[in-house]
């Protein structure tokens, strides 16, 4: 018996993250929702056609109410307001609006579906992702967080040193956001680690410059194409793939943890085995430098979980 993997929010990340999953044949069936009349059956049709194409036998279900999705066992959450092309705006000044519509998420569906895994998307994702935990009581709930910046921050290694992206290893944590921290004592350039690789190579690395492009490269596609698409939901392709089939595979999500200053758990984004049950996560094994970055990375999140809280009237 195959996976049921529900997709809340068929929009701009929704769809191709919906399409990406189905084209790994990763469910043998998939629910689809979104509260705009007919977006979810408009988009349950053009998988209907893909899966004739693929020889994919699969079953949809579309629905205009989270309430109707039943017995789920991965949940990806992916409803919101993005952000705005042209204009300058973090993505923390999404969590009033976007707190309401992941509370109500929090509310209505896991009842329904008391087994299911939680994958959360919507920005702010890991306060998001701490809120839907907190509303939901929930067990397994992540966010997508820092496995789409660790993919970033590896394209622009990759560039900067003239070395095939497929030889750079590594990660980023922290926040998805202003505060990603490439985590340099992870980062590693044909197996070596990189201060040994740029020490015995002579060449340079500027590390400016890549978390630069890891907290901004984001925003610039959004303002050139509306947003970014691909580039994410093959990232979350990695991790619900690894949820589902129990890989055990590492990767940078934001998973629930008590770190010293902050009074309740926060979803903060470390590197982590992520199968059916998650860790153990590499936190011992990072630098002083890299876990300080991702302890006050946790602090802005807890800050902007508290605001979405009490957007909600929850705080």
């Amino acid at each position: 018996m195959g996976a049921h993997i529900a997709i809340v929010g068929n929009g701009r990340i929704g769809r191709p993250t919906a399409y990406t999953l189905f084209s790994e044949r990763l469910g043998d069936e998939f629910s689809l929702v979104d509260v705009k009349p007919g977006q979810a059956w408009a988009f349950g049709e053009e998988l209907r056609h893909v899966a004739a194409s693929l020889r994919y036998d699969v079953k949809i279900n579309t629905y205009e109410e989270d309430e109707g999705v039943e017995g789920a066992d991965l949940v990806v959450v992916c409803p919101g307001k993005p952000r705005i092309p042209g204009v300058q705006m973090d993505r923390r000044e999404l969590v009033g609006a976007n707190a309401e519509i992941v509370n109500h998420i929090a509310e209505v569906m896991p009842g329904n579906n008391p087994d299911a895994r939680w994958v959360i998307v919507t920005n702010p994702v890991d306060a998001m992702a701490t809120l839907f935990k907190k509303v939901s009581g929930a067990d397994y709930v992540i966010g997508t967080g820092d496995h789409p910046d660790t993919l970033r921050m590896r394209t622009k290694v990759s560039l900067e040193l003239g070395v095939p992206v497929s030889r750079i290893e590594g990660f980023v944590g922290g926040e998805h956001g202003s505060a990603a921290y490439p985590l340099w004592s992870t980062i590693k350039v044909g197996g070596k680690p990189l201060e040994e690789y740029l020490s015995e190579s002579g060449k340079k690395l500027d590390r400016e410059a890549v978390t630069g492009y890891v907290r901004g490269v984001s925003k610039k596609v959004v303002d050139i194409i509306g947003g970014t698409e691909v580039g994410p939901t093959t990232g979350f392709k990695d991790i619900v793939r690894s949820i589902l089939e129990d890989r055990g595979e590492t990767y940078s999500v934001a998973q629930s943890l008590d770190l010293l200053g902050i009074p309740e758990p926060v979803n903060v984004n470390v590197p982590t085995r992520v199968g059916k049950v998650l860790g153990p996560n590499i936190w011992d094994e990072l630098s002083e430098e890299d876990r300080v970055n991702i302890a006050e990375a946790a602090k802005a999140i807890y800050a902007n979980y508290q605001t979405g809280m009490k957007a909600v009237g929850k705080a």
